[in-house]
C-alpha cells in the first residue's frame, strides 16, 4: 500500500473517532447503582441535591448528592463526586464524571460507587 493512502486511511480514521468515543449518559442515583457494571469507567451525568459537601480533602472537593431515587435501607439513594469545583449543601445541581467503581484511596476513604473529576453546574 502506497504511503498516500496509509495516511489517507488513517486519517479517515481519525475522523470516526468521536463517533466511537463515550457519550455522557443521563441517570438517575438508582440507575447508577443498577448499571455500575455496565457504567464504570464512563462518562455520566446526573442531577441532584447537595446533601454533604467536603472541601479540601486529597486535593479535591467531596460532594453526596441524591435525586429522590434509590432506596436508603439498600444505601443506593446517595452518590459521591469528586471535583475541583463545589456547591453548598442544598443547591441543586447537575454533575458529569466518570464513573469509578470500588476504589479505595486508603485511610477509611472506600467508595463503591464515586463520580470522579465532576463538573458541577447549578440548576436554577
Amino acid at each position: 500500500m502506497k504511503p498516500t493512502r496509509i495516511l489517507a486511511a488513517l486519517f479517515s480514521l481519525a475522523l470516526l473517532a468521536p463517533a466511537f468515543a463515550d457519550e455522557v449518559v443521563q441517570k438517575s442515583i438508582a440507575d447508577i447503582y443498577q448499571e455500575k457494571a455496565e457504567l464504570a469507567g464512563k462518562p455520566v451525568k446526573i442531577q441532584g441535591k447537595v446533601v454533604k459537601v467536603n472541601n479540601n480533602i486529597m486535593n479535591r472537593n467531596f460532594l453526596h448528592l441524591r435525586d429522590g431515587s434509590g432506596d436508603p435501607a439498600a444505601g443506593n439513594n446517595d452518590l459521591t463526586i469528586t471535583s475541583d469545583g463545589t456547591a453548598a449543601m442544598g443547591d441543586t445541581v447537575t454533575v458529569t464524571g466518570t464513573l469509578a467503581v470500588d476504589l479505595d484511596f486508603g485511610s477509611g476513604y472506600k467508595y463503591p460507587l464515586l463520580l470522579e473529576k465532576a463538573t458541577i453546574t447549578q440548576v436554577p
